[in-house]
């Protein structure tokens, strides 16, 4: 399935702006959540094709995140990056046991993101 819309859900508003100006300069649609809650309500608003999940956040973090949403049966399928300074390969390892599809650190290479999306698509 082709990946049009990505859902970018990080607290920090400079990442947003940084990862919503890269997908969109490639022609990707773009929606943002700052929080758990937020990301929660966009995909009930709108299902993206694909979510790029920061980890550090406030509230539940982007491994509990990605947990709830590879398990909850609406979701299914739905591809989730994890875009994260978290570096450690025990970090990577734990994300894709929740439920993520590839792991990314940050300061994300854009040529390696897109090249996961599309990978994905």
């Amino acid at each position: 399935m082709p990946i049009h819309k990505v859902l970018v859900v990080d607290d920090s508003k400079t990442e947003l702006m940084f990862m919503t100006d890269l997908l969109q300069k490639n022609g990707f649609s773009v929606r943002t959540a700052e929080n758990a809650d937020d990301a929660f309500r966009r995909l009930s608003e709108d299902l993206p094709d694909l979510i790029l999940m920061d980890v550090v956040m406030p509230g539940q973090n982007g491994f509990q995140l990605t947990r709830s949403i590879s398990r909850d049966p609406r979701y299914t399928g739905l591809p989730i990056i994890m875009c994260t300074s978290k570096n450690q390969e025990t970090d990577r390892v734990w994300g894709m046991r929740q439920g993520a599809r590839d792991y990314v650190t940050k300061p994300v290479d854009a040529g390696d993101l897109l090249a996961k999306i599309e990978a994905l698509g």
